[in-house]
């Protein structure tokens, strides 16, 4: 039987055409249409410091050095995330380490002021959270798939029902995974951005989470680059899920009853 060339198969199945929908160079090193090159606002929410960084510290880089403005919103400050400290002494030192990752990676930090593992989700939550996002007027958001852990899951309510009820201008909305298999699960990407010229930011980024392990949060985090790299063509890849906002009447090819 032929063998059909691997960037066919990757054109049939949308993942070329995926990249560049995010505004970003295809895997194939290829630049993105003209009218992708304005710039944009994009805003990365995560649960804790270092999800942002682990999960699309690649692609932030990558947007950052072509001009974009990106901001990662933390919902907490991880203030339950060092064993034997307070939680103040906890959000003093991990504020610290997102400042110095956001530092690498480009982006502006910004703090939701909900407190780890304690998060809520209510009319006053969405509220707040909806303000925090409509102060950016972002292009595009990314966030946590909601198949995931307690705070991540709490991050992507707040960010979708931003998103459904914008206050300001609408924004495309993607998901982003995070150690997978561990706390992400179920997730099948749309989308993949070709990391391979930024990964050495990510993982610098991801480092300076000194107080979580870094060693450990990379182990996760490396081969995943390698894994979804090896699924679109490239050595390190990011990928994502695109919420789309078209409405369909029927399934795809059902067509009305």
């Amino acid at each position: 039987m032929q063998q059909v060339p691997r960037r066919t198969l990757l054109a049939a199945s949308g993942i070329a055409a995926g990249q560049v929908a995010l505004g970003l160079p295809a895997a194939d090193g290829e630049e993105s249409k003209p009218e992708a090159k304005k710039k944009l606002k994009v805003v990365v929410t995560g649960g804790h410091p270092d999800d942002p960084e682990t999960g699309c510290g690649g692609t932030i880089a990558r947007y950052t050095q072509q001009g974009h403005d990106v901001v990662i919103l933390y919902l907490t400050r991880g203030e339950a995330g060092i064993g034997g400290k307070t939680h103040e002494e906890a959000a003093a030192i991990r504020t610290e380490e997102s400042e110095r990752a956001c530092l690498i990676l480009g982006a502006s930090p910004k703090f939701a002021g909900q407190i780890d593992s304690n998060t809520e989700v209510n009319l006053q939550r969405y509220e707040e959270f909806n303000d925090l996002l409509a102060e950016e007027s972002p292009d595009l958001v990314f966030t946590h798939w909601p198949i995931c852990e307690r705070d991540h899951r709490e991050t992507y309510m707040l960010t979708y029902q931003a998103w459904k009820y914008p206050k300001s201008k609408p924004f495309e909305l993607y998901f982003y995974e995070v150690a997978s298999g561990l706390q992400t699960m179920h997730f099948w990407p749309t989308h993949y951005v070709d990391i391979t010229s930024t990964e050495h930011r990510k993982r610098a980024a991801t480092y300076e989470h000194k107080s979580q392990n870094p060693e450990f949060l990379y182990s996760l985090h490396g081969p995943m680059n390698e894994f979804r790299g090896m699924e679109c063509g490239c050595k390190y890849a990011e990928a994502f899920v695109r919420l789309s906002r078209n409405r369909r009447p029927s399934l795809p090819m059902l067509g009305p009853s």
